[in-house]
């Protein structure tokens, strides 16, 4: 049971500490009373079971109150992105039902704007009176404890995450009380030291907590009785000073996090030997990046997780075995299925591919998502007999290792030729002067799309379209390479670090053509 976990942690080590965040240290007890106090302050506002509450705000343990509190009532938490417009936010908190919000001061003239059309019937700041009302903390510590929980079952929701939105609306992604209770047990299924949750573990929580990788990051820390170290931000020099002055021993990182480690003037010297594991994923990663991060965390175990909101979180993994500094073929790929996760991969047909050959990645397990809150078409779509259709297009090797090649929606199809833009990617990645890239489609006249590709420079180093694309010539077929390179200082990112292709798209399709994420 997932609800306990808190309550499980105070009787075991009551003074253990929990969660840190800046000058501030919660025990297991101290938490355990803090959200048993929620508890009673929640069903006082009239929230009960199945009942939705709202949080918009950067990492803090106020969220974590009120998440473990909602999972002891059977209430429902949905996160939203803080990075969101006001319209976004009213339609995330509309769609979902909330009518309780808890805020922060930096996004509070959003959380005002969208009151009147979400229906907002309570607002309360964590760092801050508002309205003459007391700050969350304190409102919590005017109630008793209330520690009884509530009757639940594995289909009961649990959390609403909402997907990127890349695409049109965002989606609220049902995760139930059974799937993240079978997303937090894969760990001890695989039985390795590496895939444990330690007592001892130190984890860094600095992925956002309205991303499934920040709210089920530190539901595996508090749910194996470690301590959490939440950043209000991934910011990269205290991400460093952190993984120092805590000792942390485990963390989740993205791609475009780990190469900003890598590239800044703090981690030179730094001693990052505490560190036990480290998982990355969310989107692609350069083997130069992979492998220079290795050689920063010379005791770490690496992980690639391959997983997705709707899955609750990893699927597939990469196991420390596969990993090599110099390199090895399956570090291109994205491992194996986890215990207990089923994959096929579907052709458009909707017949099994053969191994080696690409196509649609779909998968059954017990951490699959519910469906999506109040959308019967997207379900009819993203469900085939039980099958979840993840959207990515992959193959299958002999041996059951899964290697990612794309989105399907983001496929570039050039004069009649399937071009999957990651693998364009990973031959620009090997050029040394390139830091960052994104490969799209863009409108061409003779050949319907084109392959455009647009690179980030490392600092003080050049390169001009010409010699990108004799590059990619070395490594890659001829109709798969760029036609033509445009130059920036910083790609556009979500928060949990992918690309955001529909941004740049945008320069190039008129309003009314191609509009994908």
């Amino acid at each position: 049971m997932i609800a306990d976990m808190v309550a499980r942690g105070a009787a075991a080590t009551p003074d253990k500490p929990a969660l840190i965040q800046d000058d501030e240290t919660l025990s297991y007890a101290q938490l355990d009373d803090l959200v048993c106090r929620c508890v009673a302050a929640l069903k006082a506002s009239g929230i009960g079971k199945g009942d939705r509450v709202a949080f918009l705000g950067l990492n803090t343990i106020d969220y974590v109150i009120l998440l473990m509190a909602s999972l002891r009532i059977g209430a429902v938490t949905v996160a939203v992105n803080w990075r969101l417009v006001p319209r976004e936010i009213a339609y995330i908190v509309k769609d979902g039902g909330a009518r309780f919000l808890l805020t922060q001061s930096a996004v509070l003239d959003n959380a005002l704007a969208v009151r009147a059309e979400a229906g907002l019937a309570t607002i309360l700041l964590g760092d801050g009176d508002f309205e003459g009302r007391a700050t969350f903390r304190q409102w919590v510590q005017g109630f008793d404890p209330d520690r009884s929980l509530a009757d639940l079952a594995d289909g009961d929701v649990a959390v609403q995450l909402y997907t990127s939105g890349t695409t049109g609306h965002p989606k609220g992604a049902l995760l139930t009380h059974g799937s993240l209770t079978a997303s937090l047990s894969q760990g001890r299924k695989i039985g390795e030291d590496w895939a444990a949750w330690l007592a001892s573990d130190v984890s860094l929580v600095a992925m956002p907590l309205f991303h499934i990788g920040g709210t089920a990051w530190v539901m595996q820390t508090l749910n194996g009785g470690g301590t959490g170290v939440i950043l209000a931000q991934p910011d990269v020099a205290v991400i460093i000073a952190a993984v120092q002055k805590h000792g942390i021993t485990k963390m989740f990182a993205v791609p475009a996090v780990l190469n900003m480690i890598l590239n800044h003037p703090d981690a030179q010297g730094a001693d990052f030997s505490s560190m036990r594991v480290l998982p990355y994923g969310a989107s692609p990663i350069p083997l130069d990046v992979l492998s220079r991060s290795m050689q920063m965390f010379p005791n770490a175990q690496f992980v690639q997780m391959y997983g997705a909101t709707e899955t609750s979180g990893t699927i597939v993994y990469l196991p420390p075995e596969d990993h090599d500094v110099a390199g090895t073929p399956r570090m291109a790929g994205c491992g194996k299925p986890f215990p207990d996760v089923e994959l096929r991969i579907v052709g458009e047909d909707g017949q099994d591919r053969a191994a080696g050959e690409v196509g649609e990645v779909w998968v059954r397990a017990p951490l699959v998502m519910a469906g999506y809150h109040n959308l019967p078409d997207a379900n009819a779509s993203a469900f085939v007999d039980g099958w979840y259709r993840t959207g990515d297009a992959a193959y299958v090797d002999a041996g059951g290792y899964l290697y990612l090649f794309d989105r399907v929606k983001d496929m570039i199809v050039s004069g009649g030729e399937n071009i999957y833009p990651a693998e364009v990617e990973n031959a620009l990645h090997h050029h040394l002067a390139v830091r960052d890239c994104a490969v799209i489609g863009v409108p061409d006249a003779r050949w319907g799309e084109a392959v455009k590709a647009i690179v980030v420079l490392k600092d003080g180093e050049n390169a001009d379209e010409a010699g990108l694309i004799a590059f990619a010539r070395e490594h890659i077929a001829g109709f798969k390479c760029p036609k033509s390179v445009d130059f920036i200082t910083e790609l556009p990112r979500n928060p949990s670090g992918k690309v955001l292709k529909k941004e740049l798209r945008k320069l190039y399709w008129q309003e009314g053509e191609r509009q994908i994420g």
